[in-house]
């Protein structure tokens, strides 16, 4: 039997708050190989090249084997393990960001259809490779794998999304949501009422239509928005606290500083320090083996 072997990598921070890679890499499992059940912060997709496993996404297991792959979406409990016999080798790539959501409804994989098999040719085994090896602590780098992830995602669009999206689903309301809450995330006086309205449905069916296609509340994902967006404002335009807080729709300071804490962790002050040490290529700058 060949030898169980992971390359990966993990980008310790991101400059782009609309689409960033998280991680990604290549594994051949050791029989038995096991993650989970837990959950991710982050998308991640996995494209089986060879051997067989089983995923599971809390509701039902999938046996899966070469040519299939399984998405994994953010707070969702999933597990996933290695065949005994005959143990899988996949790649795998971790992404989140603002866009994330919409992008990968236009794959056709959902909650209710996470898995997919795809044996054309080696095209997605090929892709994954090319983010996996874009890696770099460069902007450029960033830049590569940013655009190897769409490459990606664009390839799921065109084999699995023509039916993805019908003429009249919900997801018309969902995007047009996030838009309004991408241009708006910086007023105080909006709430979840104001983006239903926006988009000419009840907060109820908002918020089902929320939870269905990104896994989100319409607050929690207002919430995450405004979050994402103090922290680059912290970490690259060197904001105090309260700047960042005013400039994405928090007026009250104290109120920010612990739904920060609750989202990324550590107090805005303290997370800032630490992004831009790491910035500075500090140890916490340098990359680090990640699991998939």
């Amino acid at each position: 039997m060949e030898k169980s072997f992971k390359k990966s990598v993990t980008v310790p921070f991101h400059d782009s708050l609309g689409l960033a890679v998280y991680r990604s890499g290549q594994q051949k499992c050791a029989p038995g190989y096991s993650w989970g059940p837990a959950v991710r912060d982050h998308y991640l997709i996995h494209y089986v090249v060879s051997g067989k496993g089983v995923f599971s996404d809390g509701n039902r297991e999938y046996r899966l084997s070469a040519n299939d792959g399984f998405l994994a979406l953010p707070d969702h409990i999933i597990s996933y393990r290695a065949d005994q016999e005959d143990p899988w080798e996949y790649y795998w790539v971790g992404f989140n960001g603002t866009d994330a959501p919409r992008l990968v409804g236009q794959t056709g994989l959902s909650a209710a259809q996470p898995v997919f098999h795809y044996e054309k040719d080696s095209l997605l085994r090929e892709l994954l490779e090319k983010i996996f090896l874009s890696y770099g602590p460069s902007h450029s780098s960033e830049a590569r794998t940013q655009a190897g992830l769409l490459c990606f995602l664009a390839a799921l669009m065109d084999e699995f999304g023509s039916a993805a999206q019908p003429a009249h689903s919900g997801y018309d309301y969902v995007k047009k949501s996030i838009q309004f809450i991408d241009y708006n995330y910086f007023r105080d006086d909006i709430d979840v009422g104001d983006i239903a309205a926006h988009a000419g449905i009840s907060r109820s069916h908002l918020y089902r239509l929320f939870v269905q296609h990104t896994a989100m509340t319409p607050s929690e994902y207002l919430t995450r928005y405004r979050i994402d967006r103090a922290a680059t404002l912290l970490k690259c335009n060197g904001l105090s606290v309260g700047e960042a807080a005013y400039s994405t729709g928090f007026s009250d300071q104290l109120y920010f500083s612990r739904v920060f804490k609750k989202w990324k962790g550590l107090p805005p002050s303290q997370w800032a320090a630490r992004e831009r040490a790491a910035a500075r290529g500090g140890p916490e700058g340098k990359g680090r083996p990640g699991s998939p």
